[in-house]
């Protein structure tokens, strides 16, 4: 559920530090940050986008009291939803960076993942696993053929 973690910070801090996060994914399409506020944008962008793709007035008003900038509003209603409308979710992806220099908090990229690219792989891999196979013949149909007698040939001298 998003929005359940602190991150240490009042409440009006923390939403607003959320919205500009999830704003500037919207509009670059990857952050670096901490694995912890990486994994609440992720919820949040995630949610926005599934409001980008039901595309109507009430839903566009809903994402743009949250997204702090009116053109990212915009660009999410009409190229970013768009391109996820045949994929369920799923539409951020967290990649692990290790450690940060000067106080060790695991630091994340968070980015959007490229919708038809990643829709295209898995019905590939799909097709090629129900083609067809020939199945062997049961074994008691292979004893039972006749078997042809081999004659020898003359050796060549």
């Amino acid at each position: 559920m998003p929005g359940t973690r602190k991150l240490g910070r009042p409440t009006a801090h923390r939403n607003l530090m959320l919205r500009g996060m999830v704003t500037y994914l919207l509009e670059n399409g990857k952050i670096e940050t901490t694995l912890t506020r990486a994994k609440e944008v992720s919820a949040l962008t995630e949610k926005m986008i599934t409001l980008g793709k039901t595309r109507t007035l009430a839903s566009y008003r809903q994402a743009l009291a949250f997204i702090t900038k009116e053109d990212v509003a915009k660009k999410l209603f009409d190229t970013i939803a768009p391109s996820y409308e045949k994929r369920a979710g799923g539409y951020t992806a967290i990649y692990r960076l290790g450690p940060r220099r000067g106080d060790g908090a695991d630091m994340a990229l968070i980015r959007l993942v490229e919708a038809d690219k990643e829709e295209e792989k898995p019905v590939e891999k799909k097709a090629a696993k129900k083609a067809p196979r020939k199945k062997a013949a049961p074994a008691a149909e292979v004893a039972e053929a006749p078997v042809a007698e081999a004659t020898e040939a003359p050796a060549a001298e």
